[in-house]
């Protein structure tokens, strides 16, 4: 197993996409003995992946299902501080946050990008001067861990010296330049607005990147493994055993540490030895709900927005891959984990916001699409509604030494990685010192300088950038050799069939859901042009190219799609009695 120690890359270098196949990683897993065991392939266990083998620690990680297939798919695509938090007074966890938010857009630029948000005010109403307030506390939390002033940091990029990148103050901007950043606000006459920055995302692609640079340091993952047991050895935690999901074959996995990050699964899985329940986190569900729109249908222009939402409480709408994203509610939920689907009373509570902000008529019939994910809130027998609970991660050790790290959100991954290997060189005695505020994930390319073969256009190429950065040659280069690839996957939209024949290859997606629910989000995007076995065939047809499916399988797969759409409750729109005329 090789590891490297240095962050330094040419561009010539094999980065992003390296994942082994599903038949190479349980070869190099089953049966061998690594330091360090990870359950769970979401954005923390991930982290902790690649926290543990930038540190020299041999690393095997287990999932479930898919990667990123619970709540690291099902955020609000947002790595931010949380304005909302400050209304807890939670200051530690926002600044924790931002703090992480200026790193990420260092290290992986490509994939975490700044975004305007308006506050806007409007004739008829007073101006919540509580809203300034917390401006003005986001401000100052913002600053460098250094302590060096914006137009300081400035100089310093001017001088090709090292920086963090930090948005400008919160600023008061006029009417002309709010319709200028969202046109759809000008029935609504705004006065003025607040504009300040936060970032965006896309949450899998960036669980799956953290997996590409963890199995670079040594790192070996599979997912479609089902944890069973914890193994012990004389009290310890001492690896574990899981069934593979396509065999159905039971394999064991020896190892010196056992790291549980399976978020809102975190209190299932435990030692048989534990008997003392202040030892692992009790999991208090929320469930958010989010919404997609055309931008024909409800627009935000360059920019997102606040919307109040009533009660005292705020949504957002924002761009992303060129559709309106609306979110979230935050209710406390008892019900399926496994399969959370947007409930009809939310997507009701979403719509009647947007509409009376932006003055639409928008109704479910016009989604298309929409997500509902479970946070793993930690319960602690307090009383209030989860939407006054705080997001801060908690670790776990039980007496068997098996680590839980649970709770927390998708911008604080790293931090929770870093407190988890942290104990365990602590525990050891070991001088491993944390990397991973140095270690670039990806590599950034910028659309220009990517080769496009015919009939792939500027807004395909402009996607690969942001979606794989420097990979994106790869898919590219499928289309070139294979100009079928070139044609998208769903017309009007950008997602190329050469990104299915990536995902199989190297992404290990095993199903037609893996595909268009995570590695492209075009179940998400596009559910309504996506409801049929035959609209998913071509892309069933690439996957099986890759994987070797015959045509039975190939059938099989593509006829499995619409009852994985149903499942995820991603096509609400599907239920809706048409419009009459």
């Amino acid at each position: 197993m090789h590891l490297r120690f240095g962050w330094e890359r040419n561009a010539g270098e094999h980065v992003g996409v390296p994942m082994l196949s599903r038949a190479d990683s349980i070869e190099a897993i089953a049966g061998q003995r690594f330091e360090v065991v990870v359950i769970g392939g979401g954005i923390t266990g991930a982290g902790v992946a690649l926290d543990a083998a930038s540190r020299g620690y041999s690393v095997a990680l287990l999932e479930r299902g898919d990667y990123a297939i619970g709540t690291s798919s099902r955020s609000s695509k947002m790595v931010h501080g949380g304005l909302r938090y400050l209304q807890n007074l939670d200051l530690g966890l926002v600044r924790e946050a931002l703090i992480e938010r200026q790193l990420m857009v260092q290290l992986a630029p490509h994939l975490v990008y700044p975004t305007p948000f308006l506050v806007p005010g409007f004739a008829e109403e007073r101006r919540d001067r509580r809203i300034g307030i917390g401006l003005n506390m986001y401000d100052v939390m913002a600053t460098t861990r250094v302590g060096r002033s914006r137009r300081e940091m400035r100089s310093s990029k001017d001088e090709d010296e090292d920086f963090s990148w930090s948005p400008d103050r919160h600023r008061t901007i006029g009417r002309e330049e709010v319709l200028e950043l969202v046109p759809a606000l000008a029935e609504r006459d705004p006065r003025d607005a607040y504009l300040f920055y936060d970032c965006q995302t896309d949450d899998v692609r960036l669980t799956l990147t953290i997996l590409g640079e963890a199995e670079r340091f040594g790192a070996v993952m599979l997912n479609g493994a089902d944890v069973t047991d914890v193994l012990d050895d004389g009290g310890r935690a001492a690896g574990v055993a899981f069934v593979e999901a396509e065999s159905g074959e039971r394999f064991e996995v020896r190892a010196d540490n056992v790291v549980n990050a399976t978020g809102v699964f975190a209190d299932r899985i435990r030692p048989e030895e534990v008997v003392d329940e202040e030892d692992v986190p009790r999991i208090a569900p929320s469930r958010g709900t989010h919404l997609l729109l055309d931008r024909a249908d409800v627009s935000t222009g360059e920019a997102a927005c606040i919307v109040p939402a009533g009660e005292g409480r705020a949504i957002f709408a924002l761009p992303w891959y060129g559709r309106t994203l609306v979110g979230t509610t935050d209710n406390d939920y008892d019900g399926d984990i496994e399969h959370p689907r947007p409930a009809a009373e939310d997507i009701a509570y979403l719509l009647d916001a947007v509409n009376a902000f932006f003055g639409t008529s928008a109704s479910d019939s016009d989604l298309v699409g929409a997500y509902a994910g479970v946070r793993p809130l930690i319960s602690t027998g307090d009383p209030r509604k989860s939407v006054d609970i705080s997001r801060r991660a908690e670790l776990y050790e039980t007496s068997s030494g098996m680590l839980t790290i649970t709770g927390g959100k998708l911008t604080t991954w790293r931090r929770m990685a870093k407190q988890t290997v942290d104990r365990l060189v602590e525990r050891e005695g070991r001088e491993a010192p944390c990397h991973t505020a140095e270690l670039p994930l990806g590599m950034e390319a910028r659309p220009a300088d990517l080769e496009a073969p015919e009939g792939v256009g500027e807004e395909a190429v402009a996607q690969l950038a942001f979606r794989y950065g420097h990979a994106a040659r790869k898919v590219l280069d499928l289309a070139r050799e294979d100009p079928g690839l070139a044609a998208p996957i769903v017309a009007g939209r950008p997602d190329l069939l050469a990104e299915a024949v990536i995902a199989a290859r190297y992404e290990q997606a095993r199903s037609v859901a893996d595909l268009l629910l995570r590695r492209t989000r075009l179940g998400l995007l596009a559910a309504p042009q996506l409801r049929d076995a035959e609209a998913v065939r071509p892309v069933a047809e690439a996957l099986g190219g890759a994987l070797g499916w015959s045509r039975r399988q190939v059938k099989r797969e593509a006829e499995a799609w619409p009852a994985a759409l149903a499942e995820a409750g991603a096509d609400p729109a599907a239920a809706s009695p048409s419009p009459t005329v």
